[in-house]
């Protein structure tokens, strides 16, 4: 086992976790086993990212089913019913109702194993393991929660990907009686699963997510859900942005119920400042003639624009206008894949891709993203290969 990270490595260790791959190596940072507790979404694709990297993964779900899935999958060995197990550690993947239930059993059946949970909440949990008087001092000692931000908006084990958290930050929120060990062996996860940690306390955790995470999908269903008396007609006219606001909208909507439950005194605030916009906004266009009424639409759209920009850009860097190349696509198999070698042929690096079909049409857009002054070059190799390029 590599050598466990020491604080003042910190900054060293995100570095490389952040410069890591998908692709398994022989060192890992735990030790094993592993017990994972709950094989969703998450707990599958713990479980799959560790035993790609060689470690022992055991798997324990009240749902046979889920747990067969998962261990089909290769995220683990299901743990057999009488079965002693003596983990190093154990992962809660429960939904948030009852994660804290989870982390207490675990914390009693396991006395040697350092026990995490992955769940999306974190003050309410915590608060709940400490008013438990079945636990004691020692075994609190052993606990602390986390959060991958990682996710995808289908759900359970099939759905899987051992590498879902490669790159994307993983909050740790130790609470203050949590040992040194017990942290060290939650940064031995992060960094054995590709994440790049990041230390918050849990209410300072709570209401960040509420904003990036929680309002944007509270805001995705809401919209989605002014589509149900819509006519066909009108949703024939749809493109990229609906689709792009609404993506989340079809996310699993049992465990969205617990996730505002648990955070709802975090998400009111934010809720309340959105409906004053929303408030401002139908009062504007009420009178959209009135003095002053355009420029209050203005300052709204800008001040969105002012809000987007602070949103960090590839691999977490500053954020960077990128400039856009459209090229049509014939659909037809094998066009993307022989557009994207054309720009790889062309030694320019592709900084993000979006695609567009317009309904009922034989023809794409395609939207390269590339450096700031790499757009002309690239449109003229694209040109001279014959693609179409809209300018």
């Amino acid at each position: 086992m590599g050598e466990i990270f020491k604080d003042d490595d910190a900054a060293a260790a995100t570095s490389a976790v952040t410069a890591s791959s998908a692709v398994p190596t022989a060192a890992t940072y735990l030790n094993g086993p592993i017990l994972v507790i709950g094989t969703g979404l998450l707990g599958a694709s713990v479980g799959l990212g560790l035993s790609r990297a060689g470690l022992d993964v055991r798997l324990q779900d009240p749902s046979p089913s889920a747990q067969q899935i998962a261990q089909d999958v290769g995220a683990g060995t299901i743990l057999k019913s009488g079965e002693t197990l003596s983990p190093e550690l154990v992962v809660c993947a429960a939904p948030p109702d009852v994660t804290a239930a989870a982390v207490a059993q675990a914390l009693k059946d396991y006395p040697h194993a350092v026990v995490v949970d992955i769940a999306s909440v974190k003050s309410s949990i915590l608060n709940t393991l400490l008013a438990d008087d079945s636990l004691t001092a020692e075994q609190l000692t052993r606990y602390v929660g986390t959060h991958p931000m990682s996710g995808r908006e289908k759900s359970g084990p099939a759905a899987a990907r051992g590498e879902l958290f490669v790159a994307n930050p993983w909050v740790i929120t130790a609470h203050d009686t949590a040992s040194e060990r017990a942290i060290r062996t939650a940064r031995s996860l992060v960094a054995d699963l590709g994440g790049v940690p990041t230390y918050m306390d849990p209410l300072s955790h709570d209401h960040a997510v509420a904003l990036v995470s929680h309002m944007p999908q509270i805001t995705a269903s809401l919209l989605a859900s002014r589509l149900l008396n819509a006519e066909s007609t009108q949703l024939a006219l749809a493109g990229n942005g609906l689709r792009d606001t609404t993506r989340i909208a079809a996310s699993d909507p049992r465990l969205w119920i617990q996730i505002l439950a648990h955070n709802a005194p975090q998400i009111v605030g934010h809720l309340e400042g959105m409906r004053e916009d929303i408030d401002r906004l139908i009062s504007t266009l009420h009178h959209p003639e009135a003095n002053g009424a355009l420029l209050d639409l203005a300052e709204l759209f800008g001040e969105g624009n002012a809000g987007h920009a602070r949103i960090p850009g590839k691999h977490g860097a500053p954020p960077q206008s990128f400039a856009v190349v459209t090229v049509l696509v014939d659909d037809k198999p094998g066009q993307i894949a022989r557009l994207l070698k054309d720009v790889g042929d062309a030694n320019i690096n592709l900084e993000d891709l979006r695609m567009d079909h317009a309904s009922g049409r034989p023809v794409g857009m395609v939207e390269i993203s590339v450096l700031p002054g790499k757009e002309a070059e690239l449109e003229a190799v694209l040109q001279k290969l014959k693609w179409r390029v809209v300018k």
